[in-house]
């Protein structure tokens, strides 16, 4: 049997109830045991100060105890005495008052009425068996006599062993004068039937209980597993469709604890993999699209000039080598995007001031964008811009966004070039003067193959990919990449890079 989760979870469960209530059980049956002991014990003790006061009213008489010693039969007179009148309610309670007596009434009366009532008469032989119940002796059910023991003033033993330790240890007092000691050995377990029989009946009854509320735990533990982990069946049932290519499916928010988190981000996941993977059904299909175009018109002109009709010329030739550098550009562009997604981008940081780097970049450019009819202007300051970076993958990002400006801006516009500081970060920007993108098209320019005029020919358009390995060398240099609306009318592409002081 394969043990799931809520199986387990059950197990564990009911273990540790079973375990919990087991050991209550257990503690409660001693407790039990050892509370009617101590019960008893209290019990025999108040015998044992009435038996103190019966041997001290004999040694009034008799002046000793010394007919104990030679005869157990007066003891156990005298325990068939104690065991045949009932316990007084409350043993402290002061003893009633003396009834009065009627005045003329001499000594010899009181003294009569203070001795102890005889022990009733023992019967002999059969004839205790076949005597009436209440001239039958008592039974000592707990072995009080043979756990009693009776010292003398002189602490010789007259009854059982005079060091027994532990139990309870009454004084004989006559008056003010210690005449002898009893002593009661402690009650180690109960031996009377009666006794043994309510003590089985409240543990069996603590048993049974026990068991019950085991098998309430059980029942209540597999409830609360397959209440607990009913999220996880449906998590399990969208991750088995998000397996099978099933991108869409989506789990249904049950709960607000870890399983609803972990629900959201199972959406959060399967929404991403449901936008990568139409981003690659689109980058694939703009891919062979890029790729088929080249290839047609170089098709297009081999075949042209197979069948004669057109020359070799180097006009021929040259326009076969510019479709040629075309497909090796995309080839390229897609090989640096695959080693950023995989991790393999490598780079050089080092520490390196921005600002000659891109003053140069500029003066290389310039030549180009006079020749393209546009106005440079550079707001580059004096300030050193120092920064962790590796120059050239920087140097490619920012040819890659000076080569976008030249190829976008109509004649005769502008191109405004800053580089400033704000807190922490160093501001580099590029923006141009019109023709500009919508305003919803800002965000996308950065994704690969996204083209704003979709009706652009491929010799201003490019590949659709500059951009994107433009973001990805950003980040991966700290920094962030922007565009948005320039107050030229054109795009306004605005970088951000960590400053670090000068080393």
């Amino acid at each position: 049997m394969r043990l799931t989760i809520a199986r387990k979870l059950a197990l564990a469960i009911t273990a540790i109830v079973i375990i919990s209530i087991s050991t209550l059980a257990w503690v409660t049956s001693q407790n039990l045991k050892s509370g009617f002991i101590a019960y008893l014990s209290d019990l025999e003790r108040q015998d044992l100060v009435r038996l103190s006061n019966l041997l001290a009213e004999d040694y009034r008489q008799n002046g000793n105890f010394d007919r104990f010693q030679a005869n157990r039969r007066p003891m156990r007179d005298l325990l068939d005495q104690i065991r045949s009148q009932p316990r007084p309610q409350n043993e402290d309670a002061p003893p009633p008052p003396p009834p009065r007596r009627r005045q003329g009434e001499g000594d010899a009366e009181d003294h009569r009425d203070q001795r102890p009532p005889p022990p009733p008469p023992r019967v002999q032989g059969r004839a205790q068996r076949d005597a009436p119940p209440e001239q039958r002796p008592p039974i000592d059910p707990m072995n009080f006599g043979q756990r009693l023991s009776l010292i003398d003033k002189s602490g010789i033993a007259l009854i059982g062993p005079g060091d027994a330790p532990g139990g309870s240890i009454v004084p004989i007092m006559l008056g003010n004068e210690k005449v002898g000691t009893l002593r009661l050995a402690p009650l180690r377990q109960i031996s009377n039937a009666s006794a043994m029989d309510f003590v089985s009946v409240q543990i069996r009854h603590t048993l049974w209980l026990a068991l019950a509320l085991i098998l309430v735990s059980l029942a209540f533990s597999l409830w609360l597993a397959r209440h607990l982990l009913r999220p996880l069946k449906s998590l399990h049932q969208v991750t088995a469709k998000i397996s099978k290519g099933q991108l869409d499916a989506r789990a249904e928010m049950i709960s607000q604890d870890e399983l609803g988190d972990l629900a959201r981000d199972i959406n959060s996941m399967a929404q991403n993999l449901e936008r990568n993977e139409a981003q690659r059904s689109k980058m694939l299909a703009d891919i062979s699209h890029e790729l088929r175009t080249p290839l047609t018109v170089i098709q297009g002109e081999v075949e042209a000039l197979m069948d004669g009709v057109r020359h070799i010329t180097p006009a021929a030739l040259e326009s076969l080598h510019a479709e040629v550098r075309h497909i090796n550009k995309l080839v390229d562009d897609l090989r640096q995007l695959t080693l950023a997604d995989a991790g393999e981008l490598h780079y050089q940081f080092q520490a390196m001031d921005l600002h000659p780097m891109f003053a140069d970049l500029l003066q290389r450019f310039s030549l180009r964008m006079a020749q393209a009819g546009l106005h440079l202007d550079s707001q580059l300051g004096n300030m050193p811009a120092w920064i962790n970076a590796d120059g050239g993958r920087l140097t490619q990002v920012l040819s890659n966004l000076l080569e976008n400006s030249i190829r976008y801006t109509d004649s005769g516009g502008v191109i405004l070039c800053t580089l400033t500081r704000n807190g922490a970060l160093l501001e580099l920007g590029i923006e141009d003067s019109a023709p500009g993108v919508p305003d919803a098209s800002h965000a996308l320019l950065f994704d690969r193959l996204y083209r704003a005029d979709s009706a652009r020919n491929r010799a201003s358009g490019g590949s659709g990919l500059g951009l994107a390995i433009c973001k990805v060398i950003v980040e991966a240099h700290g920094g962030r990449i922007s565009a948005s609306a320039s107050q030229l009318g054109g795009v306004k592409i605005l970088m951000q890079l960590p400053f670090i002081k000068t080393p």
